[in-house]
């Protein structure tokens, strides 16, 4: 049976839940990113949009389009409290990511992937074996 785990916004409006597998969870370290979260990193966790569920609520969209890539991000947000909860890439159009800091219980999250670690605060440590890449391209492997 697949794992199944749950989330929501800040104020508890808009809750959530995913079933099965991660296929791509990483930290980005992008200037937006920074901005959105307000912190020096995003955590972000891809699931097959079919395999994320809103039990309760409505979110809003803002939709950004990057100045480097040219690619757009759509953040889901709640219009009460302004939690990111999910977000959409272009790059990914059949993948929903997941906010990592919406889960109720992060932990079971496996991260391998940093990326546009170009931007990255001058403090970060990256674990070791960590997959590293400077932009969001990582090779092919």
């Amino acid at each position: 049976m697949a794992e199944t785990h749950e989330g929501g916004c800040l104020c508890g409006a808009v809750r959530y839940r995913v079933t099965g597998d991660q296929y791509v969870a990483g930290i980005c370290h992008c200037t937006f990113c920074q901005r959105r979260t307000g912190s020096a990193l995003g955590i972000v966790v891809y699931f097959d949009e079919k395999d994320v569920e809103i039990l309760r609520g409505t979110l809003h969209t803002y939709e950004h389009r990057s100045d480097e890539s040219h690619r757009w991000l759509r953040l889901e947000f709640c219009p009460t409290c302004g939690t990111t909860v999910t977000l959409r890439i272009e790059r990914r159009p059949s993948a929903r990511g997941i906010a990592g800091g919406t889960l109720d219980d992060p932990n079971w999250l496996t991260i391998k992937r940093h990326y546009w670690t170009r931007s990255a605060q001058h403090w970060m440590v990256y674990p070791p074996g960590a997959e590293i890449s400077a932009t969001d391209q990582f090779p092919k492997g």
